[in-house]
């Protein structure tokens, strides 16, 4: 029998990161709400900027997450994959990937948990990724 999946929900963000060893809710970028590890962000909550509005509107998003990826290369994959992420010319050079969590249903929550540790585990420490995930996620 197969397990049914669940969509991603807004909620499940804060969820997932809140669970995650070492993580903690705070702020960077003046007053936007950012998830950290060791002092680092690995989810941003940006505010409604011109750089990401909507094509038919020209309205600014004001439901962006800012996901961090461990590399370009990832995060190429995930904007390129069939799912909810994008990138604007504001993060071109940046290994951040943007998702409206309006979207984040487009996705199951398994998916976006997995996307969620992944980023936690690129900015935490090599030492509660090695308990957390296990040694073999590390290379040597």
């Amino acid at each position: 029998m197969s397990a049914r999946l669940r969509r991603a929900r807004p909620e499940d963000v804060d969820e997932i990161a809140g669970a995650l060893p070492g993580a903690e809710l705070g702020i960077s970028w003046g007053d936007r709400p950012t998830w950290k590890v060791g002092g680092k962000g690995f989810l941003l909550y940006r505010m409604p900027h011109r750089t990401a509005v909507d094509p038919e509107t020209g309205e600014m998003w004001d439901d962006l997450l800012v996901v961090f990826t461990p590399d370009m290369g990832v995060k190429q994959s995930l904007v390129e994959a069939d799912n909810p992420f994008f990138d604007i010319p504001h993060f071109r050079s940046h290994p951040g990937v943007l998702v409206r969590l309006s979207r984040l249903g487009e996705i199951d929550r398994d998916e976006l948990e997995e996307i969620i540790t992944e980023a936690w585990a690129a900015r935490a420490p090599r030492k509660a990724v090695r308990e957390h995930l296990g040694p073999e996620t590390l290379a040597p």
